[in-house]
């Protein structure tokens, strides 16, 4: 386990992070921007699992919301704390796109564009994401998802709309 680092890598607004999956989650392409961010090559990257830059602080059942979304072939867009070789970190909002086979349509591999997340962005997200992960630790993914279902209900959004409105207002 990589030593955490409480410093966060400051993103450039104008340039995306790239990345490309097949179905299983496992790298297939990263573009030079996702490299630099990360600190890992391409070498480094490709053919590895894509947790192998997933924080620590991120809730469990944001991934499960995501994996389930994107294996039914449904976007998400989402607010996600990646973790840099270094231990540092980065912000993220991430939409990603379904790649399909040209024949059979069959879901082939995932696409995901990353952009810089606002201080707006992390002040409201990262208390949710800090108490998700707190009940995971103690009860596990039902705990989190039955909060984030309450959290979600008590202000009457879905997690796409709320990401959504998270993005074009904060």
């Amino acid at each position: 386990m990589r030593e955490l680092r409480d410093e966060e890598i400051t993103l450039d607004a104008s340039k995306y992070l790239e990345s490309q999956t097949d179905t299983k989650g496992v790298i297939t392409f990263v573009n030079d921007y996702f490299c630099e961010v990360s600190g890992y090559s391409t070498d480094d990257l490709v053919g590895k699992p894509h947790n192998i830059i997933r924080h620590p602080d991120m809730p469990r059942i944001i991934f499960k919301l995501l994996w389930d979304r994107i294996k039914a072939g449904n976007n998400i867009n989402v607010c996600i704390k990646n973790l840099a070789k270094d231990g540092r970190y980065y912000w993220v909002f991430t939409h990603f796109e379904i790649l399909r086979d040209r024949n059979s349509d069959e879901i082939v591999g995932y696409k995901a564009h990353r952009k810089d997340v606002s201080k707006h962005i992390k002040d409201v997200i990262e208390p949710l994401y800090k108490e998700l992960v707190d009940l995971e630790k103690s009860g596990g993914m039902e705990a989190s998802g039955n909060y984030l279902d309450e959290f979600l209900g008590s202000k009457n959004v879905t997690i796409d709309t709320l990401m959504e409105e998270i993005y074009l207002f904060y």
